[in-house]
């Protein structure tokens, strides 16, 4: 698909970190890491990943507004519009050694997010989309979500949280309530491409608390307009707005939110 200026800025912004961070990753055993917190590790990986798509946005867009994981939020001269970027989500699997690992970026407009790119270095996948014009892989991949309609055929994705974080018991009863219903449910670390996978059809659903908005920006736009249902996870949320997402196909959003629903 030919995409826009920003489209193109974006990528060529995402490509340019992927191989910086493929590099290290290579190199993973030798990386200088720090600790944020319990199970929340920030690598000088990650750092220079995020100065290189600063650099490259800010330089090509000085006006508008800043908003990353690592990074103090800069409000732009142009108060419509603001990159949100999370340089590589799946820290913490990268770090092990684990190739499920991305970079996501997304452009908001007016409180919109009208682009949104989710490059996998490691796999060399690059999802995107624009509002309006649908979702893509690579150069010429038309992304659409599953078509199965049955719960028991249908494959979920989660995060599950680590260090006992408030959500766990949550995420707890749905597991109970979900997995019964379906063939199964990944929780792989990432949820940027937990979201891009559902617009690519590789999985019918995802649901997850408590997400920033530099986690899900990108994927939420990719999953829309691959055809994907995007609501909270409790009925009235604002997904993007509360950070609680649930995202499946038209034929089973239904039923899987009725049992994340359930009380």
């Amino acid at each position: 698909m030919q995409g826009s200026a920003n489209l193109n800025i974006m990528m060529k912004a995402a490509r340019k970190a992927g191989r910086s961070l493929v590099k290290d990753f290579r190199e993973v055993e030798n990386l200088q890491v720090s600790m944020k917190g319990a199970g929340d590790f920030v690598s000088r990986a990650d750092i220079e990943a995020e100065r290189i798509i600063k650099e490259d946005l800010m330089g090509a867009r000085p006006t508008y507004g800043w908003l990353a994981e690592e990074g103090d939020e800069i409000p732009g001269e142009d108060p419509t519009r603001r990159w949100i970027v999370d340089p590589l989500d799946g820290t913490t699997n990268f770090l092990h050694g684990l190739p499920h690992w991305a970079i996501s970026i997304a452009l908001e407009h007016k409180g919109q997010i009208v682009s949104g790119v989710i490059f996998d270095a490691a796999k060399d996948e690059m999802f995107y989309a624009e509002r309006g014009t649908g979702a893509w892989l690579n150069d010429s991949k038309r992304l659409r979500v599953s078509g199965r309609r049955k719960m028991i055929e249908a494959v979920f994705a989660t995060g599950v949280p680590f260090a006992a974080k408030r959500t766990l018991p949550a995420t707890l009863k749905d597991l109970a309530r979900v997995m019964p219903e379906c063939a199964g449910v990944r929780s792989f670390g990432s949820a940027a491409l937990d979201l891009a996978y559902v617009a690519a059809g590789r999985y019918e659903g995802y649901w997850e608390r408590e997400l920033q908005i530099w986690d899900a920006a990108a994927g939420y736009l990719i999953a829309k307009e691959a055809g994907a249902l995007i609501e909270g996870v409790r009925e009235g949320q604002d997904a993007l707005a509360s950070g609680s997402i649930l995202c499946a196909n038209n034929d089973i959003f239904k039923g899987f939110a009725k049992l994340l629903r359930a009380e």
